[in-house]
């Protein structure tokens, strides 16, 4: 990451510029691609003011902060550029997740257009999954690990669909086909 600091008004000292460079390392956590960071240190009366600008992935981010002192300032530009980073690292994730809630609108699109075929009873949810192929033991145990009361599956020795599910007895059973 390159570190650009320069001054107005301000005697730009060897300790003010190893400060800021050591408190901008702390971006690397964020795994994110900084590849500039700039720091402008200037001195209005009493107020001590830092803009710091990041350039992330390409887009620059910029925050502002001014204090009575400027050690202070330098901390305060940080973390109001830590929460823009992430921010910005969130959103870029979510692409995804919208694409999911694309298909969970279609979903419930379904879900409603169920709903008046069901007759009178409403299905509240409906699930699309690609089964795998294994033995009833298999289901049973992917049954308890899942923790759920059946489980649907496909058979090892053909392409049947079977279920296995958990009786009142605590026991399992296992639903398949007529052939």
């Amino acid at each position: 990451m390159n570190v650009i600091v320069t001054g107005k008004n301000v005697d730009l000292t060897d300790a003010l510029k190893a400060y800021a460079e050591d408190k901008v390392k702390k971006f690397d956590k964020f795994d994110a691609n900084i590849t500039e960071a700039s720091f402008t240190f200037s001195l209005e009366k009493y107020r001590h003011k830092v803009e710091a600008s990041l350039n992330l992935n390409g887009q620059p981010i910029q925050a502002e902060s001014v204090t009575e002192e400027m050690y202070s300032s330098i901390d305060d530009v940080l973390d109001k550029l830590g929460r823009q980073v992430t921010k910005l690292k969130g959103k870029q994730g979510p692409r995804r997740q919208s694409e999911r809630g694309a298909t969970a609108a279609a979903a419930s699109v379904e879900e409603a257009a169920a709903e008046e075929h069901a007759g009178g009873r409403l299905i509240i949810k409906s699930n699309r999954f690609n089964p795998k192929p294994m033995t009833a033991e298999e289901a049973a145990m992917q049954m308890d690990l899942l923790k759920q009361d059946f489980f649907v599956f496909i058979s090892s020795s053909g392409s049947d669909t079977n279920v296995v599910y958990r009786r009142k007895d605590g026991n399992v059973g296992l639903i398949q086909p007529a052939r």
